[in-house]
C-alpha cells in the first residue's frame, strides 16, 4: 500500500458512498451513524438537523471520526479524526446538494423538500496523523480477461 493523500483519491471522494460518522455518548461509548457527505476544501461536510443526536453529541464533545470506504476492490478509503464544528445552513442548501448527489436531480429535490436540515457538521483533520487514506489497487491488478 502506498502513502496517499486525499487528492490521490479525488475520483473516489466524488462517489456517493455512504460514510460512517462516529460521535460520543455521554458515557464515552461511540455512536456510529450512516451519513451523506461531501468532500470540499480539505474536509467533509454533513447536513443534519439541530435536534439530531449527532449534533447534541458534538455540542457536548466535538471529537468525531468519519470513514468512507469501498467494500469491493481496490478497497479505497479515507478516515478523518477531528474536532467537528457546527454551523447553521439556512435554507438547507447543502442538504439539497447532498440529496441530489445521492438520489439524482428529481428524486433528490423531492426528498430535500421533506427535510428540515438546518445544521452543518464540518470535519477537517486537525493535525498530522488525523487522516488516513488508503488504496489497495496495487494488490488487485485489473482483470485482463
Amino acid at each position: 500500500m502506498r502513502t496517499l493523500t486525499p487528492e490521490d483519491l479525488a475520483a473516489f471522494l466524488e462517489l456517493p458512498l455512504v460514510a460512517v460518522l462516529g460521535t460520543h455518548w455521554r458515557d464515552g461509548s461511540v455512536l456510529l451513524s450512516p451519513v451523506w457527505h461531501e468532500w470540499q476544501g480539505g474536509g467533509f461536510t454533513v447536513a443534519t438537523t439541530a435536534s439530531d443526536v449527532k449534533v447534541r453529541h458534538l455540542t457536548r464533545d466535538p471529537r468525531a471520526s468519519l470513514l468512507v470506504a469501498e467494500s469491493e476492490p481496490p478497497y479505497r478509503g479515507i478516515e478523518v479524526r477531528c474536532r467537528a464544528t457546527l454551523t447553521p445552513d439556512p435554507g438547507g442548501a447543502t442538504a439539497v446538494r447532498l440529496a441530489i448527489r445521492y438520489l439524482g436531480e428529481t428524486r433528490g429535490r423531492d426528498y430535500a423538500a421533506t427535510l428540515e436540515d438546518d445544521t452543518l457538521i464540518r470535519l477537517e483533520p486537525d493535525g498530522p496523523g488525523q487522516i488516513r487514506v488508503w488504496d489497495f489497487a496495487d494488490d488487485f491488478p485489473p482483470d485482463r480477461g
